[in-house]
């Protein structure tokens, strides 16, 4: 089954489904000045090496630019993915 990512706003969170079973999360906050603080990502541990991690923040980070929205990456795993792809370097405030 293919992932999906779903958008938990009043969670603060993305989550990240595999058919039925929630495989992982986003936990971020929203500031005023229309900066979202990506602050931890979890990832199911037997679901890491399946690139879900990066099938998540890739959605978030592609939420937040369609929202016109800048991203504050304190979630390590966002930072290094980030540093991966340059393509996301003109939303980080």
């Amino acid at each position: 089954m293919d992932p999906r990512v779903v958008h938990e706003p009043d969670e603060s969170r993305y989550d990240l489904w595999v058919g039925d079973r929630l495989a992982g999360h986003i936990r971020y906050l929203r500031c005023a000045d229309g900066v979202l603080v990506l602050a931890h990502t979890e990832i199911d541990p037997d679901l890491r090496r399946d690139g879900l991690g990066a099938t998540l923040v890739r959605a978030a980070l592609d939420d937040a630019r369609d929202r016109d929205l800048t991203v504050q990456p304190l979630c390590p795993f966002v930072a290094a993915f980030i540093r991966q792809h340059p393509e996301y370097d003109d939303l980080v405030a």
